[in-house]
């Protein structure tokens, strides 16, 4: 599959819901859902890559999913601590790390959640 962007620079609808769609085939419900989902994130994404958050460079480590099953949260580091932030609110730099397609199926999924 290859990857295609609507000319504002974020993915086209239509991939994404092809991406959403690989993932969680064979799931039946949200929780193994967002299982599906975070493993392609898992998988997909190019770790680790630094980012910006609030004027501060950070580097994403890790993701990991939330304790409630459902969400995403990337494990971001600075200055030797560590925070938490879920990938529905993490900006990402430019260019986005290779993987981050997934970040943005992921995104439009929990939006119909």
């Amino acid at each position: 599959m290859t990857k295609r962007q609507s000319g504002k620079g974020s993915y086209d609808r239509e991939y994404l819901e092809k991406l959403i769609e690989e993932a969680i085939i064979d799931c039946y419900n949200e929780h193994e859902q967002a299982v599906g989902m975070f493993t392609k994130i898992e998988e997909g994404l190019n770790l680790p890559f630094r980012t910006t958050i609030l004027g501060m460079d950070v580097t994403v480590l890790a993701v990991e999913q939330e304790n409630d099953g459902l969400g995403i949260a990337a494990v971001c580091e600075r200055a030797g601590e560590r925070q938490h932030i879920s990938l529905s609110d993490l900006p990402l730099p430019v260019p986005p790390p290779e993987g981050a397609e997934w970040i943005a199926a992921y995104r439009l999924w929990a939006r119909h959640q």
